[in-house]
């Protein structure tokens, strides 16, 4: 396609967009009566207008139901998770049976390191990526360090090559075949959250398992964000958050995916509760834990009726909207125009003050565009902010901005850079 840098153009778009009618389906905050352009949402999802309603069925059952909530009304809280398994699944690319929500992201990502890195040996490191966000950082250095071993000698970072950004998936997969008779697991982002980048995941999956490793995903900028068959793809396990792309608001449940050939397992150990115990026979309370089969094996607590609820208003959204499919040729187009946009910018002010971090192929990216400042970094980004662009930070001078496709629009791109514009002539002379 061949962008124009006008607001006829963009307007043009976004009458031609069969989503946008989902924009009206979320709140946008605003200050003074004015809504701010939202390209946030790959840190915090904005608030679905049927959350509330969806929460207030909640507050009434446990305000008429109490206790019998766990088995009565029109949606029991003791099965409630399996409602939003069902769309849950399509997101991932997984089986319902292979998905769950509960607790939280890092949580889940030590409950389920716990069955699946099991070092033995001289198989005992882990290859990630180096820049990973600091909550895998440190879970994986503390399992490391539960285990006995030392962080600087089990931890494998695979950083970009001089004077790059992302990674090379070559790289990965020389990284990982150099080591495989080191390696009990490779543990991986989906989508880098400072660049943008999607990793290849297949080809990563590929090469731990020809390396004879496990194979997991923090998928926290993944989920909602990008297509995934994690089930075709033959990932181990994975986990994410749901509130940036998929809208659970915020600190919102978790989930989790674990591929079914493992749910016949009896070698994998656990941290079990009660709420992962086999479901027919939970009520019993017998002694010694029997794993319902399945991803609900791995839960540990009950549901978290109010958390599950906020989540389940967003995917009855992305249910209504197609899933990921449609999201995401919008999204590669969203993306380029953004690109397009910082570069026009550049080119008005007639030197290079913005570079893009993020890879420019479609293919390699999700619904983020990294951009470092050259000159007055968090300045232009206070500017943007005080004239109601929202965007994220990222020190030392990174913008990120996410325009995500379910209510993101063409017109919100094309004013964040006539505003970019703007301040970058006033701030950075």
């Amino acid at each position: 396609m061949i962008f124009e840098n006008n607001l006829t153009f963009a307007a043009s778009l976004d009458a031609q967009d069969p989503l946008a009618k989902f924009r009206a389906d979320f709140h946008f905050p605003n200050s003074n009566g004015k809504e701010f352009i939202y390209l946030c949402g790959n840190s915090l999802g904005l608030q679905p207008k049927s959350a509330r309603e969806v929460v207030e069925l909640q507050l009434n059952n446990w305000q008429n139901l109490a206790v019998e909530g766990w088995f009565e009304g029109d949606s029991p809280w003791m099965f409630y998770h399996k409602e939003l398994k069902e769309l849950m699944a399509p997101i991932v690319g997984a089986l319902p049976a292979e998905v769950c929500p509960m607790n939280t992201l890092t949580v889940n990502l030590h409950l389920l390191m716990v069955s699946f890195y099991k070092p033995q040996g001289r198989r005992f490191k882990i290859v990630m990526e180096a820049g990973a966000f600091p909550s895998d950082q440190y879970a994986i250095e503390s399992q490391v360090r539960f285990h006995g071993y030392d962080p600087a000698e089990s931890i494998i970072e695979v950083a970009p090559r001089a004077g790059e950004y992302t990674l090379r998936t070559e790289d990965i997969e020389m990284v990982i075949a150099d080591n495989a008779a080191d390696i009990a697991l490779v543990l991986f982002g989906g989508v880098n959250y400072f660049t943008g980048q999607w990793f290849d995941m297949p080809a990563i999956t590929t090469a731990g398992h020809a390396a004879g490793a496990i194979v997991g995903f923090d998928l926290a900028h993944a989920a909602g964000n990008v297509p995934l068959s994690l089930h075709a793809w033959d990932v181990d396990f994975a986990c994410w958050c749901s509130y940036k792309y998929q809208n659970g608001g915020p600190g919102g449940i978790s989930g989790i995916f674990v591929h079914e050939r493992h749910f016949s397992d009896t070698t994998l150990n656990r941290f079990a509760g009660w709420w992962g115990y086999q479901e027919e026979q939970r009520f019993k309370m017998d002694k010694g834990f029997v794993p319902e089969r399945g991803a609900d094996g791995w839960q540990v607590s009950c549901t978290q009726v109010m958390p599950m609820a906020l989540y389940h208003a967003s995917l009855l959204i992305f249910e209504e909207a197609g899933f990921i499919c449609p999201l995401r040729t919008k999204s590669e187009t969203l993306t380029a125009y953004l690109i397009y946009i910082v570069n026009e910018v550049n080119k008005l002010l007639g030197k290079d003050l913005y570079q893009i971090i993020t890879p420019s192929a479609a293919a390699d990216r999700g619904a983020q565009v990294s951009i470092i400042a050259k000159e007055n970094a968090k300045l232009i980004f206070d500017e943007l902010v005080a004239n109601q662009v929202l965007g994220d930070w990222r020190e030392p001078n990174v913008i990120r901005l996410s325009p995500v496709p379910l209510y993101n629009s063409f017109t919100d791109l094309f004013k964040t850079g006539e505003l970019l514009l703007r301040i970058s002539k006033e701030v950075a002379g």
